[in-house]
């Protein structure tokens, strides 16, 4: 996969992520990326992120998740990547 290929970035995030503003700060990221998709609370209390676009962007957003500059505590974020599915628009938290 070329690092301009579009590409979908499913990132589910642990720690003290709900109830802090940390949906909101990955849309606000990931809208500066230029990057679709969404971004919800888990019932396990993980905040689950999917978002589309080039590769390199979706592992810009990534390296963001796993910063230390979020709101809340990170404990650990899990990936997997697949190819885009185009079925997204706008960066919405759910």
């Amino acid at each position: 996969m070329s690092e301009q290929e579009d590409v979908r970035l499913t990132a589910w995030v642990r720690g003290t992520v709900q109830g802090v503003g940390f949906r909101w700060w990955t849309r606000s990221r990931a809208l500066g990326l230029g990057l679709v998709g969404w971004a919800r609370n888990a019932a396990d209390g993980r905040v689950e992120v999917v978002a589309e676009g080039p590769r390199a962007r979706c592992a810009d957003l990534l390296v963001e998740l796993r910063s230390g500059g979020t709101p809340g505590t990170v404990a650990a974020v899990v990936e997997q990547w697949a190819a885009a599915k185009g079925n997204l628009t706008g960066f919405v938290e759910r």
